[in-house]
Parts: structure tokens; C-alpha cells; sequence
């Protein structure tokens, strides 16, 4: 089913089973009706095949879809650049720059953004690198490779340090996250062999 906006309906019918939905059951977010403000039930609208927000009062269903996360691999020669957060989750591990995807802007363009913001680095912007599903947390993890043009970093208030690590100096039991992790892994394995492709993968 197509991304669709808020729809008002009168017809839904309840969930007959858990079984019925399997895989495709997703975290319950919104608790409240945009439209109105009612607490919202999660129940499948007539026609569809999926819970859906529904709003009891008004009629409103609410469609969710997943949240986009965008970042780069800044590189400079055999090196990286990653980020030691200084917010949570995973306060202190390190990670490389990337965050939540804004509205009117590009993939490309929410990465070098993120990576500006975090890491305070000037970059160039190469091609897609990995796009990574997060299913179970409901978000899509899309990473480019970027060249460094220098090495003078200004890290924003939410990095404690940025910092460039060749492959045998990154700290691999510190990194924050697996799409991260799986994301240098592909890097550094794609630049031994000296030819860099996209990957796709899921994180389960």
C-alpha cells in the first residue's frame, strides 16, 4: 500500500487475530487524534489489512510509515570519521554523523546536513552506500560515502568528539549502533577489495 496522508472514514472493523498480521505488526506511536485530540484506537479500517491509528470520536485514521535516517562515511585516505555521542541513547559510544531525515530536503541532502551538524565537517558527497531496514524500531538507515575536504572538524552540542580512525584503530566493541557497525564493515571490506558497492540489508 501506497504512503497515503490522514483519511476520514466511518467504516472499520476490529482485529480478528494477532496470527492474522505476523510480520507486519509495528509499534503502536500515536496515542492521541491529530485531528482532534480523542485517544485513538488501533484497530484494521474496512478494506485495509492492518491496524491503523483510528480515532473513535471523528472517524480519522492515521497512517504511520517508517522514519528515515540518513548519514554519511566521511573518509580521508584509509580513514573514517566518527562521532562520540553526547546524547542518549548510547551516550559516549561512538557512531558516524547521521540523524533524522527532515521535511523538504533530499537523502543527500539530510546527510551532509547531519554530518555538518555532528562532526561540524566539510565533505563532498559520493554515491549510496548502504540502506539498512530497522524494522522492529520502525526506521530505514540510508548511508553515502563522502570525501573529507579537510581535516578540521567543529563538533555540534550533541558529539562529544569527532575524531578519523583507520580500520585496526576503530573501536568496535564502542560503536552505538548495528547499522553503523554493518555500514563500516562494508566500507572497509569494499575498499580492500577497491571496488565500493550498495548494499541492502536488514537489521532484525
Amino acid at each position: 500500500m501506497m504512503p497515503r496522508a490522514s483519511t476520514h472514514i466511518d467504516a472499520h472493523r476490529r482485529l480478528g487475530s494477532a496470527a492474522k498480521l505476523g510480520a507486519m505488526i509495528v509499534p503502536q506511536r500515536i496515542k492521541h487524534c491529530r485531528r482532534c485530540g480523542s485517544a485513538v484506537d488501533y484497530l484494521i479500517p474496512e478494506g485495509d489489512n492492518r491496524e491503523r491509528a483510528i480515532c473513535p470520536a471523528c472517524g480519522e485514521i492515521h497512517y504511520e510509515n517508517p522514519i528515515n535516517v540518513v548519514g554519511t562515511v566521511p573518509a580521508w585516505g584509509d580513514q573514517v570519521l566518527l562521532c562520540r555521542r553526547n546524547i542518549e541513547p548510547r551516550k559516549g559510544l561512538w557512531t558516524l554523523p547521521a540523524g533524522f531525515l527532515e521535511l523538504g530536503e533530499s537523502t543527500a541532502e539530510g546527510a551532509c546536513r547531519e554530518t555538518d551538524e555532528e562532526a561540524g565537517a566539510r565533505i563532498e558527497l559520493e554515491g549510496l552506500f548502504t540502506i539498512l531496514n530497522v524494522v522492529r524500531a520502525g526506521q530505514l538507515h540510508l548511508f553515502y560515502r563522502a570525501r573529507l575536504l579537510d581535516t578540521q572538524f567543529a563538533p555540534g552540542p550533541e558529539t562529544i568528539e569527532a575524531q578519523l580512525f583507520a580500520e585496526h584503530q576503530v573501536p568496535w566493541a564502542e560503536i552505538a549502533f548495528r547499522t553503523v557497525r554493518q555500514t563500516l564493515e562494508h566500507y572497509f571490506a569494499d575498499r580492500r577489495r577497491g571496488r565500493f558497492e550498495i548494499h541492502a540489508g536488514d537489521i532484525a
